[in-house]
């Protein structure tokens, strides 16, 4: 019986049961075909291994090279007591001479590495450079000798080396790797594998793939592991790209035409009443933008299937208002509206700005409201018993047609008469079960309304696979001053931590006000929901960090220090919520010079005369939230000032994002930042972002366009054969996905 990609691994990776169980419990393998799966991360020339010009330490270094010194020393282990050796070697290159350096406990061990690097052997090396005193090292070097047999350091031949080097037409795989397992061992094996299975599926169909001018699978298989070129990598890995995107979009385009055969209540707007009422009460004019995305989504509310749109626009452009207009043109078709908010903060300042908007037209049935009017209810955790029931039975009757609460509104004890639309107010906030929770309490699925200025990673790209309609308001409405955006590097200019305490005292002194944000409220306490980004390395390990800055901390080191004298307040979601909003509205009426906060003033606090913001430890936050946070100063007219106060190291993927923040205050451009360092999470599941993306080949900016193409391929495919019967294998990777633990929140997200 031949061996085909349902194989297991052991067929062809060798009897060294170690070294096969390293590949399938630390890298996952466990097959013919997830082996050939694992594709290379980058490669190197091999037409250039023996050209050995600048090194660097870290680089990693591929050549050919002849071992001119090789000696054996023993040696005192200081941490054991014990005799230890060492084999020391010299490789001759074309370019400076490396030294090579192997430890051993036992002497057989250190006799085999001296039999491998016998004075006078040529072969390949291959690992990363180092530097000790004056002499460059190749560290822990993979080594495939010319010529000769390998054996590892049981005795045991293996002569598949020789032949599997020679078999390399120009590139040499680089993959991701586990402890004990080297790009070589992995290379060899995928090679031998493409040689002897027998059968490699097909996925596309002959003429999908001829449109699309891609690659039969097998030559792609070739083209990733075995590459003559980087142009033919490029070919094979379009190939794998275009598959995993077709597949995704075939998941996709399934769910919504399930979704619109579910159908929805559409919500035409009665006869407008209450719309006009407010429309005719605005002390403005609404923008262009305003007007024609208020037109297309009551175009959407008004389908007999649920709108599924998201509301992109900077920090003020807005959005709200939007979202009141198409709440009210849902409670003039007969329907309630429910707006879902992150934090109490938030969910207040909603309430009261939605009822100050609407007026009279807010005391729907009450003493001196408009005879169109609606109420409007707040639902939040911290209301008293009384106020709660009231709340609830407002929301259960029908008699508040918009209800605006945080979490609460997810209980199970809450229902509504008639829940029409759910519009989600900062949704990287949420998880996709909590915005789930609510949509579940309609009878039919709502109409969902999702509003952000800087889209999370996970959003960009649920936009970029056509799972998001999107409208964006690009309009800045007049009194918006411009944001000016400063890193601090306290790893290269400690000094200036000092500065950053007398520009505050500056701008207190000119009358304004400052807020100073810290990611902790006190000892290692993050707020609730606070989520830290964490930054990795290119294997994927999380880089270390130090203690991290609280309010409780700061508060009173700038009180007896550089900040003694001016009027500090602390605020953070541990607090009361009497003494939240009493320190919120003591910095908004100007009797607090400076506010001293955790994230809970990220959205929705607008103080007009704050012209300045302190984020300490600025590489804790993401892109997203340092955008979200810095739009809370410039908001009264006055020009803005944001510092981004960092410990973190010049190299490194924090500074990069800091600098990227302070660059533009363009929040569409942002997310893409975000998008490119975090990854998009998984665009099909419950993940919200960063490395653990779903994705395995795609990256959705870099193929935004095959993405594009493999949508329309996956369009025509469903529109001439909804099963995919001409299909089997795509159709069996499809249902594949289906089943998966990612995609059962797909249709909730």
């Amino acid at each position: 019986m031949g061996i085909s990609l349902d194989s297991p691994i052991a067929t062809v990776v060798g009897d060294n049961k170690t070294k096969r169980d390293k590949i399938e419990q630390k890298l996952g393998l466990h097959t013919v075909g997830d082996l050939v799966g694992h594709h290379p991360r980058r490669y190197l020339k091999m037409g250039e291994l023996t050209k050995v010009g600048d090194l660097a330490v870290g680089q990693q270094l591929a050549v050919v090279g002849r071992i001119v010194e090789s000696e054996i020393h023993t040696y005192q282990d200081r941490r054991t007591g014990h005799r230890a050796y060492r084999v020391e070697t010299v490789l001759a290159t074309d370019g400076p001479e490396l030294k090579m350096t192997f430890f051993a406990k036992k002497k057989h061990t250190a006799e085999w590495h001296a039999r491998r690097v016998r004075r006078g052997m040529e072969g390949f090396f291959m690992g990363q450079v180092g530097r000790f005193r004056q002499d460059w090292q190749l560290t822990n070097p993979d080594i495939i000798p010319f010529g000769v047999e390998s054996e590892n350091e049981d005795g045991e031949v293996d002569p598949a080396d020789g032949a599997a080097l020679a078999g390399l037409r120009g590139l040499f795989p680089i993959y991701p790797l586990t402890a004990g397992v080297t790009s070589w061992e992995l290379q060899r094996a995928v090679a031998f594998a493409l040689d002897v299975v027998d059968e490699v599926p097909e996925l596309l169909p002959d003429d999908l793939r001829s449109e699309y001018h891609l690659l039969p699978v097998r030559e792609a298989l070739r083209g990733v592991h075995t590459p003559a070129s980087f142009a033919e990598v490029e070919r094979a890995r379009r190939r794998f790209r275009f598959d995993e995107a077709l597949v995704t979009q075939l998941v996709l385009g399934r769910r919504r035409a399930e979704l619109r055969a579910q159908g929805a209540q559409a919500r035409t707007g009665g006869d407008g009443s209450l719309l006009k009422a407010f429309d005719e009460r605005l002390p403005f004019e609404l923008t262009t933008g305003q007007r024609e995305i208020g037109a297309q989504i009551a175009d959407d509310l008004a389908q007999p299937h649920p709108m599924h749109r998201l509301l992109q626009g900077e920090v003020g452009s807005g959005k709200t208002l939007v979202a009141v207009r198409a709440m009210l043109h849902t409670v003039d078709s007969g329907g309630q509206a429910a707006l879902l908010a992150p934090t109490e903060v938030l969910a207040q300042q909603h309430y009261r700005s939605i009822t100050d908007l609407l007026g009279d037209l807010a005391g729907g049935g009450m003493l001196g409201g408009a005879a169109e009017g609606t109420t409007v209810a707040l639902l939040t955790g911290s209301m008293n018993k009384g106020q709660r029931k009231e709340a609830l039975l407002r929301i259960a009757s029908g008699e508040a047609g918009i209800v605006v609460g945080t979490h609460a509104l997810l209980q199970e004890h809450v229902s509504f008469a008639d829940l029409g639309l759910v519009v989600v107010d900062e949704q990287h906030r949420f998880g996709v079960e909590q915005r789930a929770a609510l949509t579940d309490k309609a009878g039919t699925p709502p109409h969902v309304l999702v509003m952000t200025a800087t889209p999370i990673p996970r959003t960009v790209a649920m936009t970029v696979f056509g799972d998001l309609e999107v409208s964006t308001l690009r309009e800045l409405p007049a009194g918006r001053a411009a944001i000016q955006t400063n890193v601090v590097p306290l790893a290269d200019q400690p000094h200036w931590f000092d500065r950053v305490w007398q520009r505050v005292r500056e701008e207190v002194a000119k009358g304004h006000q400052v807020y100073v944000v810290c990611p902790r409220i006190g000892g290692d306490e993050a707020e609730p929901g606070q989520v830290d980004q964490v930054d990795v390395d290119d294997e994927g390990n999380q880089l270390a960090t130090g203690t991290l800055s609280s309010v409780e901390a700061v508060a009173a080191q700038l009180a007896e220090g550089p900040l003694s004298g001016l009027r500090l307040e602390t605020l953070h979601g541990r607090l009361a919520p009497d003494e939240k909003d009493r320190a919120m509205r003591a910095f908004a009426a100007g009797r607090v010079d400076v506010l001293i906060a955790t994230t809970v003033i990220e959205v929705g606090v607008d103080v007009a005369n704050a012209t300045m913001m302190v984020l300490l430890d600025a590489d804790r936050f993401g892109v997203s939230q340092l955008h979200q946070l810095r739009g809370r100063v410039g908001r009264g007219g006055l020009p803005g000032l944001c510092l981004l106060v960092t410990g973190a190291p010049a190299e490194g993927p924090a500074r990069e994002r800091l600098t990227a923040v302070a660059a533009t205050t363009d929040g569409f451009e942002l997310s893409r930042v975000d998008l490119e360092q975090r990854r998009e999470g998984d665009v099909l599941g419950a993940s919200q972002s960063g490395y653990r993306s779903s994705l395995q080949n795609l990256r959705v900016l870099r193929d935004e366009e095959l993405i594009q193409e493999a949508r329309r391929a996956a369009e025509t495919l469903l529109t001439q054969d909804g099963s995919l019967a001409r299909a089997p294998l795509l159709a069996r990777a499809v249902q594949e996905m289906e089943d998966s633990r990612e995609s059962e929140f797909m249709e909730k997200s």
